[in-house]
């Protein structure tokens, strides 16, 4: 006859060493699949006429670069603006693209009359200076060509229905389950950190700390020693919370300069960075 009362402790034991932690490793798998595939990558302006004029463009906005702060998984978000020098599209294959492309500028030389409003002094009306829009230049000294106000892709006539529909792609829903899997995976995380016995190697603040490192590194590395290792006593006395912080951000800056260099490295399709 089973004894239930001694089974029930064991199998929550074994849930928490074992079951555990391969389940936290599964879900990291598939978020940070989904988190690479979804991730914006560059482009330029020819990559987006050459969507715009395949019809790969679900959605496209104006942004002034990308909020990447918060959480871990949170992915990033455009900083929405109407006047942003980023053009942000999705595209069919659940990716996000982004390319500079200043804003259209005017030549500021049409009047309501259509005259130019400072023609040379001295000169003949009839040979005064042509506009920037005719030459090509920038009206800015500094600036680079002129851009006609014609020419923003967000004009563009195949590009009318896709500014309506920003948030309702199959990218979008990608990189929000990411972020479900994410959050998923820090309430496991944070709610096995307070309810289980103590760890072993570290105080629970210092594995807080720990499990706040970019990319979700932190919590697999208490699921590992916590959890699948947890049997395996401390060589020495246990963490605490000062030293889980200190280590919490120099691994956040090591784990920076490594994605950094593994993209100077690869390139931004394989190590997308924003």
């Amino acid at each position: 006859m089973i004894d239930i009362r001694r089974a029930g402790p064991v199998d929550l034991a074994w849930l928490r060493r074992r079951a555990l932690p391969a389940a936290l490793l599964a879900c990291w798998l598939v978020w940070a699949a989904l988190a690479w595939w979804t991730a914006p990558r560059a482009d330029d302006e020819a990559g987006l006429q050459r969507d715009l004029a395949a019809g790969r463009v679900l959605t496209i906005t104006r942004a002034d670069g990308w909020d990447d702060s918060g959480p871990w998984g949170r992915r990033p978000e455009p900083r929405y603006a109407e006047g942003g020098s980023t053009v942000v599209w999705a595209r069919p294959d659940g990716r996000f693209h982004y390319a500079y492309v200043p804003p259209p500028v005017s030549d500021g030389t049409d009047d309501e009359d259509g005259a130019d409003p400072d023609p040379q002094q001295g000169a003949d009306p009839g040979s005064s200076s042509p506009s920037p829009a005719a030459t090509g230049a920038s009206p800015d000294p500094d600036g680079g060509p002129f851009r006609d106000p014609w020419t923003d892709p967000l004009a563009d006539p195949r590009a009318l229905d896709a500014t309506t529909h920003f948030g309702d792609t199959g990218a979008d829903a990608l990189a929000t389950a990411a972020a479900m899997i994410a959050m998923v995976i820090g309430a496991a995380w944070l709610i096995t950190l307070l309810a289980a016995p103590p760890p072993v190697l570290g105080t629970r603040w210092y594995w807080f700390w720990i499990g706040l490192l970019p990319l979700g590194v932190g919590v697999l590395a208490w699921a590992y020693r916590e959890c699948w290792r947890a049997d395996v006593p401390a060589t020495g006395p246990r963490r605490s919370g000062w030293s889980g912080l200190g280590w919490c951000i120099v691994g956040g800056i090591g784990v920076s300069l490594v994605v950094a260099g593994l993209g100077a490295g690869l390139g931004d399709h394989v190590v997308p960075n924003w």
